[in-house]
């Protein structure tokens, strides 16, 4: 029986797809997935510790360097900030695409529940009252939680590469993987669209800089600066939504950890209009800062934008 060559590849890429759609949204280890303290790095004391160790490892590898090295001497990195933006490009594009199944199958098999009091963005938005961290979508919560751990390794490139450490920028990664941490704790609503969001970003952004890294010697930085402003803007209008149907439709799931969150980006935006503003007004000055509000934008919508470094110096050698 003759088959078309596109019938073929057709019937090839559905078989691809039902593959992917398997290994990210219908495995069992991702279906039976369930939060608990028995799983690596969920537990307080983990949390604490590794976030101390971030930041004390980070100031002791900053002063060891200023010790031994000349002022302004670098350490060669050689290919691994490249490598790195690419892993994290290829990790973000992976849970964006594992969650957006997931999180598909989870409405399809669960909208009975709450199909009366709920349409499928609602439930995006807000989880209704007693949710569980269990199932896929908290699974690709989780695989986020810990690529929050990956970024860290930024600060120690920009230290050896810049001799240059940001306390701000050492905030910024502590407190963004607090936040994850949380929204697997609480169950907190919102989580969904904030990974998706910062996933997608990241898959661009981190891309970018691999791609400026190895091909592209004259690349430029608002490429960035304006996809992080549109996750701002994203970021502003859900966390309304969110207020609004906890208190129209008898309250959202984990919505102490919102508050959190919602302050933080509160003054998130704060910080990036005071710098940013600040550096229209004197654009050859405070580079450092305006490179750690930027970082800032990603965490609004959610949460990392790392790597600013690379950029900068292409913008002022430009």
């Amino acid at each position: 029986m003759y088959t078309s060559p596109s019938g073929g590849t057709l019937g090839k890429a559905m078989a691809v797809m039902r593959a992917l759609n398997f290994y990210l949204s219908e495995h069992p280890v991702i279906v039976s997935f369930r939060w608990s303290h028995a799983l690596w790095g969920s537990t307080w004391s983990f949390l604490f510790y590794s976030i101390s160790l971030y930041v004390v490892l980070s100031i002791f590898v900053h002063l060891i360097l200023a010790v031994l090295l000349r002022r302004g001497q670098r350490v060669p990195l050689g290919p691994l900030p490249a490598l790195h933006s690419l892993s994290m490009s290829l990790i973000s594009a992976t849970i964006f695409a594992g969650l957006l199944l997931s999180a598909t199958s989870e409405i399809r098999e669960t909208r009975w529940l709450w199909r009366r009091s709920k349409t499928p963005l609602e439930w995006l938005l807000c989880f209704p009252l007693g949710t569980r961290a269990s199932g896929r979508v908290f699974f690709w919560s989780y695989v986020f939680y810990l690529s929050r751990y990956v970024h860290m390794l930024s600060t120690v490139s920009v230290v050896l590469q810049r001799r240059k450490l940001v306390f701000f920028k050492l905030f910024y990664h502590a407190i963004s993987t607090f936040m994850s941490f949380l929204w697997l704790e609480f169950s907190q609503s919102f989580q969904v669209l904030a990974i998706l969001f910062t996933t997608l970003a990241f898959f661009v952004i981190y891309g970018y800089r691999f791609w400026t890294s190895v091909a592209a010697s004259g690349a430029r930085l608002p490429l960035v600066l304006n996809c992080q402003i549109l996750l701002l803007g994203c970021n502003l209008v859900c966390h309304v939504g969110v207020l609004l149907l906890h208190f129209f439709t008898g309250g959202c799931n984990g919505i102490g950890a919102w508050v959190l969150n919602s302050v933080l980006n509160g003054a998130i935006l704060m910080l990036f209009m005071r710098v940013y503003l600040g550096r229209k007004r004197k654009p050859n000055k405070n580079m450092g800062d305006y490179e750690c509000a930027e970082n800032k934008i990603a965490l609004s919508c959610s949460v990392f934008c790392a790597g600013k470094e690379a950029d900068s110096n292409k913008l002022k050698s430009g």
